[in-house]
């Protein structure tokens, strides 16, 4: 896996693309100097996470052949100064799900993606802790 970065312009607007040719932007808030034209990289992490999540579990789901009308994620990064940096030491994630689903097989789907198969959670989880819940039809599971 490889990525490449290209300079937009003459702060931290920048244009990600991997091998495949599909591009992402990202850029550093106002206050740091950038222009805030895209999503920082720590925001980046946070989308990767809803992201592969969301791919598992809708996986999961349709091989369990469950009907998903919605799917929705949300994500929250809390972060701690260690030093200069500031990483995240919680991230916490609501997966929101509409449709004709079994309850107990919306929690395994979810499961199964943050103790087993979501990589990026899982690259995540030796410095930050990664929460996660799930709700269904608007009820909390």
């Amino acid at each position: 896996m490889k990525i490449t970065l290209k300079r937009l312009n003459e702060n931290y607007h920048f244009q990600l693309q991997n091998e495949r040719g599909h591009t992402v932007e990202l850029d550093s808030r106002a206050e740091a100097g950038g222009n805030d034209l895209a999503p920082s990289p720590m925001e980046l992490l946070l989308m990767g996470i809803a992201g592969c999540s969301a791919i598992d579990i809708i996986s999961i789901l349709k091989k369990q052949r469950q009907e998903i009308k919605n799917y929705h994620t949300e994500v929250e990064g809390i972060r701690v100064p260690i030093a200069d940096a500031k990483p995240f030491k919680e991230i916490n994630v609501t997966v929101l799900l509409e449709g004709d689903i079994s309850p107990e097989k919306a929690l395994r789907a979810a499961q199964l993606s943050f103790d087993k198969y979501c990589s990026v959670s899982k690259t995540l989880e030796p410095t930050a802790t990664v929460n996660y819940k799930v709700k269904l039809n608007n009820i909390e599971l």
